[in-house]
């Protein structure tokens, strides 16, 4: 007996993969054994610090840590991320109610909309963004409604021109800067702004501040959290992926509003059984000394940074140096689709970008380009594209 398998309707409201082409072309060159220097994707090279792998082993070897965790996360790494916000942004927070601890910030910002949404309700949704914020509110039935992210708006969201149906609609407001894609940063007037427009359609901000410790030349990023009347209204959250290079170990926080983090607590208690209690006194132990790990990392970053602008320069691509995140968001030269740009760099000359559809229409026109390999291989990317004239603009313009 033959059983008909469907998909939920809701998977089909996601937006299309559309990277399969350019997988698939990535695929047959590496079978073929051409080299690739892979700038698309957003996983650092560099290795979790050694204390941080020392303090996992320490805590792996504990039996106390070999059953389930507490569901809100160990008391001892929400103490050491109060303690850390408090430092570094002077926000004061209270561990036990205004602190979650995350598998990770996706899976955070994935279950918010499962907290807050109801069938039907919208959420503000920036286009481009990381698609994991328009995957979670279609998940929990709700409507995601694009904010688009202009340049000539320095990637900010124009509030006041977002339609004022919608917004009082709207139930989340999504937020990320430092921003990936685009590598924005937002300053404290646009968080006040955001605030403002949120206590007017009662709104939550959900912000996303993955990447706030990787910035370069003094522009360091603040929190939303920072900003009068924040706390009563919306949440962020941290990943400890990008600054500890802890991608692989799964763990983060949310931190603000307690009813808010109650909410997605709820969500979590059905869902998950928490994070393993050695990452977390690892992740504590990472919280502890994030000022001398973020410091070494950032000169990394910016030198990579410096050599690939300089580069890219050298080849008539020119390219504004960001202020923060370890990614550059570049406008294509010539009048090819980003999807079509980035098969054909991948083709002629064994590198891979990420296309800017990928993030929502608004980033047609723009590639991602990622510093999470060594400046050496950011060099060769540099030589191969000189060598084989892809930036001529007959390059550019013909189709294969």
């Amino acid at each position: 007996m033959n059983v008909k398998i469907e998909k939920a309707k809701r998977l089909n409201q996601l937006p299309p993969y559309l990277f399969a082409q350019l997988d698939k072309v990535k695929r047959r060159l590496r079978e073929e054994g051409k080299d690739i220097i892979d700038l698309g994707i957003g996983d650092p090279d560099l290795p979790t610090p050694p204390p941080i792998i020392e303090k996992l082993s320490q805590a792996a070897k504990n039996p106390q840590n070999h059953r389930y965790p507490s569901y809100e996360g160990l008391l001892s790494f929400r103490q050491a991320a109060s303690h850390w916000y408090r430092k570094r942004f002077g926000v004061k927070l209270d561990p036990e109610k205004e602190i979650l601890t995350l598998i990770g910030s996706k899976e955070g910002i994935a279950h918010i909309s499962l907290a807050l949404i109801n069938p039907g309700d919208f959420a503000l949704v920036p286009d481009p963004a990381y698609p994991v914020y328009r995957a979670g509110v279609i998940f929990a039935g709700g409507r995601p409604f694009p904010i688009p992210l202009r340049e000539e708006n320095h990637f900010l969201p124009s509030l006041r021109e977002i339609n004022k149906e919608a917004a009082q609609r709207a139930k989340i407001l999504f937020l990320n800067y430092p921003n990936n894609p685009t590598a924005a940063t937002a300053s404290r007037n646009f968080f006040q702004e955001v605030i403002s427009f949120a206590e007017e359609f009662n709104i939550v901000i959900c912000h996303d501040l993955a990447y706030s410790e990787i910035f370069f030349d003094g522009h360091q990023p603040i929190s939303l959290l920072e900003v009068k009347g924040a706390k009563e209204i919306g949440v962020e959250f941290h990943s400890l992926s990008k600054t500890f290079n802890m991608t692989g170990w799964r763990i983060g926080f949310v931190a603000g509003n307690q009813r808010i983090i109650e909410a997605l607590g709820e969500v979590k208690t059905n869902i998950d059984s928490g994070v393993f209690q050695a990452i977390q006194e690892a992740g504590a132990e990472a919280l502890k000394m994030e000022e001398e790990i973020s410091q070494k990392m950032r000169r990394v970053y910016q030198r990579r940074r410096d050599i690939l602008i300089k580069g890219l320069g050298e080849i008539g691509w020119k390219v504004n140096p960001p202020q923060a995140t370890f990614y550059i968001w570049a406008k294509i030269p010539g009048h090819l689709s980003s999807l079509k740009f980035a098969e054909k760099l991948l083709k002629q000359c064994g590198i891979v970008v990420t296309p800017g559809i990928g993030f929502g229409s608004y980033g047609e026109g723009y590639v991602r380009i990622a510093l999470t390999v060594s400046e050496e291989r950011i060099k060769e990317a540099i030589e191969r594209i000189k060598k084989s004239g892809f930036m001529k603009r007959e390059s550019l313009e013909c189709q294969d």
